[in-house]
């Protein structure tokens, strides 16, 4: 392949230079001759940092920006949090690779309380996701969901100066900003089923971009890539984004077995649809499909659009 000289279109928080910087880096091991810049951008939901994101129109404001530089060439690649990444791509860009997952898990913070059960009657708790707030409320009622938004250290800095007793961050992003120290509990999968995505990178470009499909190939993880797949094919199913309250994990298990889980909540975490599916990778599609019928068939529908209008 000839030489070319690529940009990366990332945000500019820290965690994202980081992820662009990894990717980067994972590039020149695999093509040693690749010439490699980034390109930092501030996206919509970067400049909204006091809304939630709901009314903003949700995560996909951290990806428009990044995807219009895409399209319009003056970069070659963006690499996202899969977490962010919408159901739908805009024509002529298609995720190219994802890559191995971290920790899909959430982690509690806090400077006083050692675990989630120390937090106190009313303690207040941090976090912009309705997902963490339904699934929290549903194991401490009593506890008090405050917005937070912000990067990671912003959010942290806000926890130590007293304005949450507690705030819930990905595992995964602590990891990579060296701040798993900070972390007081590994939130369980029974606790807080983790979000479509988190703890995957991936890599979107033009999908007529050959070459560049050929660079990226060796950084797609295809055991990462299917299950986050499956993650996103039941999100897409149920139009799962920020504005409603949805987790959906699928993990690996023995003898190329999966196991994805799914749960649908109401806001305050009292009504909670539960659906779990075993069986092997090549069945992937149908076990997300039965899913998704089973979680409608339960209700799952009716809770959505209840906590997507409120």
């Amino acid at each position: 392949m000839p030489q070319k000289k690529l940009r990366i279109a990332t945000r500019k928080s820290p965690l994202a230079l980081w992820q662009a910087n990894h990717i980067r880096e994972a590039l020149i091991q695999h093509w040693p001759d690749l010439e490699i810049e980034l390109l930092p951008m501030t996206t919509s939901g970067d400049k909204f940092l006091k809304d939630k994101l709901i009314s903003l129109g949700g995560k996909g404001l951290f990806v428009k920006e990044l995807e219009e530089a895409l399209l319009d060439k003056r970069a070659d690649l963006a690499v996202h949090s899969m977490k962010d990444v919408p159901a739908d791509f805009p024509d002529g860009l298609a995720l190219a690779a994802i890559c191995n997952r971290h920790s899909p898990l959430d982690a509690l913070l806090s400077i006083a309380y050692g675990n989630l059960d120390a937090l106190p009657q009313g303690a207040v708790v941090g976090t912009a996701s309705l997902r963490r707030q339904s699934q929290l409320l549903a194991i401490r009622p009593d506890l008090q969901i405050k917005t937070l938004r912000g990067n990671i250290n912003t959010r942290i800095s806000k926890m130590q100066t007293g304005e949450y007793d507690a705030v819930i961050l990905a595992v995964a992003g602590l990891e990579r900003m060296g701040m798993q120290h900070l972390i007081k509990e590994v939130l369980a999968e029974d606790v807080m089923l983790p979000a479509c995505g988190q703890g995957a990178l991936g890599i979107e470009c033009r999908t007529e971009d050959e070459v560049l499909h050929h660079y990226l190939a060796p950084l797609n993880d295809p055991l990462s890539s299917l299950c986050v797949g499956i993650e996103r094919h039941v999100n897409a199913q149920l139009g799962g984004n920020c504005h409603v309250p949805l987790a959906v994990f699928c993990k690996p298990t023995a003898d190329d077995q999966l196991l994805l889980r799914a749960k649908v909540a109401s806001l305050d975490g009292r009504t909670i649809i539960y659906n779990s599916q075993r069986g092997h990778q090549q069945d992937a599609i149908t076990m997300a499909d039965t899913c998704v019928r089973t979680l409608l068939a339960d209700g799952a529908a009716e809770l959505l659009a209840n906590a997507a209008a409120s």
